[in-house]
């Protein structure tokens, strides 16, 4: 018997499948500033923020606790693989604030009149594996009866309230470092329309933004964020928006996972990708960059790496933090 190719059961696939940011910005533009009459816990990082990657809220002095879900359609064909990366993704946003995963939920929905559910174990399984991994309990969770395969995790995690990471915390003067290189997205696309494997995509893709996210807390840096549906450009954006600065970006610098460019080159572009760089190209100046690395840095990447203001060995310096100035972003 034939397995069967997870990704043809889906019409997008991984974070390329989000609603697109500007409509994003819209939708969640009228619940910023609202909250609860008598909250049980003071909230530091909501809405508010400038859309971070996850909830917080102050437990005391000393720990807050970190909050955020995240799930998808297939990205690859493997459904262990899958569960892999769904689950790095998941537990990504956690890291993206600084903190430590302790506890997540499955978020599963599945067509089970064309999908077995022996499938779904193996989903499950790939999730499970790369949680425990992170010295996160996984726990149940929640499953519905979809036409779309879709699946991750709601996590829960805990941060230091004074050691945070988070997107409005951005200084001038602070060096641009990216920790995993770009092209999942149009090697994602290649693979849903060709069947062909990328072991390294797979491979960064499904790997975890712990120990860059300890090295950044460690560091002292102040603010990053992970990197992942709305690319490189609409994250560093969004970054940029919410401290008040402007990010210079060296495209040159930029590390590309192998036969990215080839795979763009030959077409493989998501419609989420070029929505991305549509919504974003207002607030970028791009010199004089392609339209080849334009659609690059907008790449709508799955489980990427994180983007933060401060050097961390190991990863490249992609660019640096500057005053405010005309363009939030700049490629040079």
């Amino acid at each position: 018997m034939t397995a069967p190719r997870m990704t043809q059961y889906a019409g997008g696939g991984g974070c390329a499948c989000k609603l697109p940011p500007g409509e994003l910005d819209e939708l969640v533009a009228a619940l910023a500033g609202s909250a609860p009459a008598n909250p049980a816990a003071e909230l530091l990082v909501g809405l508010d923020g400038g859309g971070d990657d996850a909830a917080v809220v102050r437990l005391d002095s000393e720990r807050a606790l970190v909050t955020t879900a995240d799930f998808f359609t297939p990205v690859v064909d493997d459904p262990y693989d899958w569960g892999r990366i769904a689950a790095a993704n998941a537990l990504s946003d956690v890291y993206a604030m600084g903190g430590t995963p302790w506890a997540a939920v499955n978020l599963l929905a599945w067509p089970r009149e064309t999908l077995p559910l022996e499938v779904a174990a193996e989903v499950l399984r790939g999730g499970r594996d790369v949680a425990h991994a992170a010295g996160c309990q996984v726990s149940g969770g929640h499953s519905i009866t979809d036409a779309e395969p879709k699946y991750g995790m709601s996590v829960v995690g805990l941060v230091h309230p004074d050691r945070m990471l988070r997107v409005d915390a951005a200084v001038p003067g602070s060096a641009l470092t990216l920790t995993k290189p770009l092209g999942s997205g149009v090697l994602n696309s290649r693979h849903k329309a060709t069947g062909t494997v990328f072991a390294e995509a797979v491979e960064v893709m499904a790997a975890l933004n712990r120990d860059a996210s300890r090295a950044a807390v460690e560091g002292g840096i102040p603010a990053g964020t992970d990197v992942t549906g709305f690319g490189l450009l609409g994250h560093a954006y969004k970054l940029a928006r919410a401290s008040g600065v402007t990010l210079a970006v060296d495209a040159a610098a930029v590390p590309y996972l192998a036969d990215a460019r080839q795979a763009l080159a030959d077409g493989y572009v998501s419609g989420g990708t070029r929505r991305n760089l549509q919504w974003v190209a207002p607030h970028v100046e791009f010199g004089s960059a392609p339209e080849s690395e334009r659609l690059l840095l907008a790449d709508a990447q799955t489980s990427g790496g994180l983007l933060l203001t401060g050097e961390i060995p190991g990863h490249p310096v992609i660019g640096e933090v500057l005053p405010p100035g005309p363009s939030p972003v700049v490629v040079r």
